[in-house]
């Protein structure tokens, strides 16, 4: 073989080497552009992450604050309704014992129409019954106000059960799968 033979084989060799880690670059390239979009994506995913998780903080805050709230609206609710309760027990109790008074002295009255002391008797049951009459009423007012107030727990209790519901989706969303 000749020089020139020799030299045409080396730069085919080359050519033909060269072309081949060529070419294997160009398909190295692929896989490497896969991996920076992917790697591009999980990124955009993470900065998507953060910032729900940045945006969930003072909501999870205000969420806690609102239940914390309710909490104590339903506890000054119940305290305000057990400290009306003893009021109303002692108020049907004077009524009954106004009315057992009254029926008394009307018995009093007609079984001794013709008694010296009918006069007081009448003058005591007017005034029993007075007396009655303001009794019920009260017992009629404690009896609204103890029903508004156990309607006003049981709105209370319902808001508390929605912002409740409410901080455990939050916990549902942010707890990791």
């Amino acid at each position: 073989m000749s020089n020139f033979s020799r030299a045409m084989v080396l730069v085919l060799l080359v050519t033909a080497t060269g072309g081949s880690v060529l070419t294997g670059r160009t398909q190295q390239t692929p896989p490497a552009t896969d991996v920076l979009t992917s790697l591009l994506t999980e990124v955009r995913g993470l900065r998507a992450v953060m910032e729900q998780l940045a945006s969930a903080g003072p909501r999870v805050q205000l969420a806690l604050g609102r239940v914390q709230l309710q909490e104590q609206r339903i506890v000054n609710q119940i305290r305000r309704l057990d400290a009306l309760k003893p009021s109303l027990v002692a108020a049907q109790h004077e009524v009954t014992t106004l009315e057992r008074h009254a029926k008394d002295l009307e018995e009093r009255i007609r079984d001794f129409p013709n008694s010296q002391g009918r006069p007081e008797d009448e003058k005591e049951l007017a005034e029993v019954k007075r007396s009655l009459s303001e009794g019920q009423s009260q017992v009629q007012r404690l009896i609204t106000e103890s029903t508004i107030l156990e309607q006003d727990i049981a709105a209370e209790q319902n808001r508390w059960t929605d912002f409740n519901r409410r901080l455990e989706d939050l916990d549902r969303v942010l707890t990791p799968r």
